[in-house]
């Protein structure tokens, strides 16, 4: 038997405000690390493994026009990578599941 809960989050301003950056920057690691796979891609038909993109986001926490990605947890930062990673495992496996 399953067992569902629901609950709900009334952040105050200052946590609203952490919220909001981190997903700003979640979006930010997503839309760059995807266009850089799309450009390997293009380029070398080569795949993205994870560990490269891990590289990659490293790099973009070094370049002082990201210097905010440090401002942030890392953890939902490698989480994207993780997901990103896991869809397109699941879609060059021809699978509908995704599983992170």
């Amino acid at each position: 038997m399953r067992t569902a809960y629901l609950c709900r989050a009334y952040p105050d301003e200052t946590q609203q405000a952490v919220l909001n950056r981190t997903f700003g920057c979640v979006r930010l690691v997503w839309n760059r690390t995807l266009a850089a796979r799309q450009a390997r891609w293009q380029a070398d038909r080569k795949a993205t493994s994870y560990a490269q993109a891990d590289r990659a986001l490293t790099a973009m926490k070094r370049d002082p026009d990201l210097g905010f990605l440090n401002e942030v947890s890392a953890v939902p930062l490698q989480q994207t990578l993780r997901h990103q990673q896991a869809a397109f495992c699941a879609f060059f496996d021809n699978r509908e599941d995704v599983k992170a």
